[in-house]
């Protein structure tokens, strides 16, 4: 009798957290910047982000009530374009939830996992199957953006 491994089944939630820290933030970051004032002349460019040490352990999080996080710090640039000062400032955006090795979050003392849902967007879906007798029957789905989804066959 062979006993199977099991399969690390959070792996993809913690892997997907992992590249959101590594990467994700700094594609929404490069995004959004530079940001430009109305007039045009002053312009605040995103450079770098870190993640600081957390403030609490896990545990320490759940005892306390408070979310297991770190704080999040932005080096930006602001340059004003009439006289061509630049400064550079690293500036703290906030403490961001950390996720535990489990996958789950402390949010206020409390364990959380987010749950991964498939929803479809709305619009009309058509579908054909082949019954047990060899007959080919159609179907649509109606899906509107407010209310019950409708099937027809």
């Amino acid at each position: 009798c062979e006993v199977l491994e099991l399969p690390n089944l959070i792996e993809i939630q913690t892997s997907s957290y992992q590249w959101f820290l590594d990467e994700g933030l700094r594609e929404m970051f490069r995004e959004i910047s530079p940001i430009e004032d109305f007039s045009g002349n002053l312009s605040l460019e995103f450079i770098d982000y870190s993640l600081g040490e957390p403030k609490y352990t896990v545990e320490e999080a759940k005892e306390r009530d408070v979310t297991y996080a770190a704080p999040l710090r932005v080096k930006v640039r602001l340059i004003n374009k009439e006289t061509g000062e630049v400064k550079e400032q690293d500036v703290f955006m906030g403490d961001f939830p950390l996720m535990t090795e489990t996958g789950t979050f402390i949010i206020n003392g409390a364990e959380r996992v987010i749950v991964s849902r498939l929803v479809r967007s709305p619009s009309v879906y058509y579908s054909d199957k082949v019954d047990k007798n060899g007959k080919r029957g159609y179907s649509a789905t109606v899906i509107p953006n407010r209310g019950a989804w409708l099937e027809y066959e």
